[in-house]
């Protein structure tokens, strides 16, 4: 039987974005593992920790002792989990208006967050001993949130490469199988936030021993799990994964018919075309509308994505006004969270969660299942593009709009309370006809506002509300926009 999709460029961009998917627009992320028990730098401990000269390295050794003694692979046994529970995880994901829940399946250290056949070391054998992704994606689906996962094991070949230079564990042969190739790598490996990312041809490059396991490993999170979303992070836009990334997106997409589900791969910079995948932007924006939909990933926290002491923490404001922005430009958000080691939840980023939620629950109208209208919004205030611009931007003021559609339904949005007035330069008779209107009303509850339209835009009173929040304004008209 010919499969519906091949390896190639060409058969997978006739790839459709599922509208499950679209309507979604708010996800979660999730950085948990081994790199949470030191809970210091960053989720990249394990590479810092074998560079010499970095804050991970001398703290390592003056906490835990030298690496030849107390290496990454230490930390697996008191990564216990012992307080992780799913259910709850899932419910308040749920209270958060979220959607879709990422969980890292495996992060460049190398330890699978899940059962799998083809490494002893994951958690199902070791530190938690649970299938703590299974529990996960039990628990989300039992509440009607779609599950995805994200690999990046690719980064693996070369994360641990720091220990191959010094006495450390990592040089142990019978430990071969966890710490992997360790390969030196012509150039810089970058840091998180460097942005260091663009070539394409990093060597030594991977042999097929590395690319094959990869590829397998891929499949079998398929096989078992059967994720909607599969994110991974950039290594795989290397020239050499090319044919296996394509045998890969070919494999997921023809599972998914078989299993009858929509599903997407989430990939940065240009590992495939824009038409055979969804595009992610790693702590960023854009700019202005796009034709195609995108997503970022981002994080609850400024300096980490995995559990640390201290973290920086955004202000949940400052992430739902992201989140209409992303939406009003054809987009959707991947939020972060960095659980402890003990499976729980840190209290500042429950607290987050249900101040999103809090909004979310009586204004989704204007966020879940729309699409973009024409224009994205208006206002003074111009955003930075790209990757890590997610705290580069200046704060938004009153006078900074965003629209969403869904049929005959406009929405605006203020990011900021305006004041007495919202008004709507862009709605202006040329570009919007207000005969058309039905009604004009504020979310929620539905109360008739007052109106009116000039040469400078539409003029919507607002009645007197908490001014902390994003006002919606939910314009109805006789015809679809």
């Amino acid at each position: 039987m010919t499969q519906p999709f091949q390896p190639t460029w060409e058969s997978l961009s006739t790839y459709t974005v599922p509208d499950w998917y679209q309507d979604a627009k708010f996800g979660i992320f999730l950085h948990w593992g081994p790199y949470c028990v030191p809970a210091f730098g960053n989720e990249w401990y394990p590479r810092n920790m074998y560079l010499p000269g970095t804050p991970e390295f001398e703290h390592h050794v003056q906490t835990y002792g030298p690496q030849s003694r107390f290496g990454y692979k230490d930390f697996i046994p008191l990564f216990k989990a012992e307080h992780f529970d799913a259910e709850a995880w899932a419910s308040l994901f749920e209270e958060a208006g979220a959607k879709y829940v990422v969980p890292v399946a495996e992060h460049h250290d190398g330890f699978a967050m899940y059962d799998t056949s083809l490494s002893r070391w994951c958690a199902a054998r070791m530190g938690p001993r649970r299938d703590v992704l299974g529990e996960l994606a039990g628990a989300v689906r039992r509440r009607g949130l779609v599950l995805g996962v994200s690999s990046h094991r690719a980064e693996h070949w070369w994360f641990m490469n720091g220990g191959r230079t010094f006495d450390s564990d990592v040089n142990d042969p019978a430990f071969a199988d966890f710490y992997g190739p360790a390969s030196p790598i012509d150039g810089l490996a970058p840091q998180p936030g460097s942005g260091v990312w663009k070539s394409r041809d990093w060597t030594p490059r991977p042999h097929a021993l590395f690319l094959e396991d990869w590829l397998a490993r891929c499949c079998e999170l398929v096989d078992r799990y059967q994720p909607q979303v599969f994110w991974f992070d950039w290594w795989i836009e290397q020239i050499v994964f090319q044919p296996y990334v394509q045998r890969f997106a070919a494999y997921y997409y023809n599972r998914a018919l078989e299993w009858g589900k929509g599903v997407a791969i989430n990939f940065k910079n240009e590992t495939f075309p824009r038409e055979a995948a969804v595009w992610d932007i790693e702590r960023g924006q854009l700019s202005d509308l796009r034709p195609y939909f995108w997503q970022t990933d981002t994080s609850v926290s400024k300096n980490s994505w995995g559990y640390v002491e201290p973290q920086d923490y955004k202000k949940s404001s400052d992430i739902l006004q992201d989140l209409v922005d992303i939406v009003s430009k054809n987009g959707c958000m991947l939020l972060n969270l960095g659980p402890r080691a003990d499976g729980t939840i840190p209290e500042p980023e429950q607290r987050i969660l249900r101040e999103i939620g809090a909004w979310l629950k009586p204004h989704g109208e204007a966020i879940y299942g729309t699409r973009p209208w024409r224009l994205f919004g208006e206002g003074p205030t111009r955003l930075e593009e790209g990757h890590f611009t997610d705290t580069k931007r200046p704060p938004y003021t009153g006078a900074d709009l965003r629209f969403t559609r869904r049929g005959n339904v406009l929405y605006v949005i203020a990011l900021v309370w305006p004041g007495e007035e919202l008004l709507a330069r862009s709605l202006t008779p040329d570009r919007f006809d207000a005969s058309s209107i039905q009604s004009l009303t504020f979310l929620p509850g539905g109360e008739p506002l007052t109106w009116r339209q000039d040469a400078d835009g539409l003029h919507v009173a607002l009645p007197q509300r908490n001014e902390s929040l994003m006002p919606v304004v939910r314009i109805e008209c006789n015809r679809d926009l």
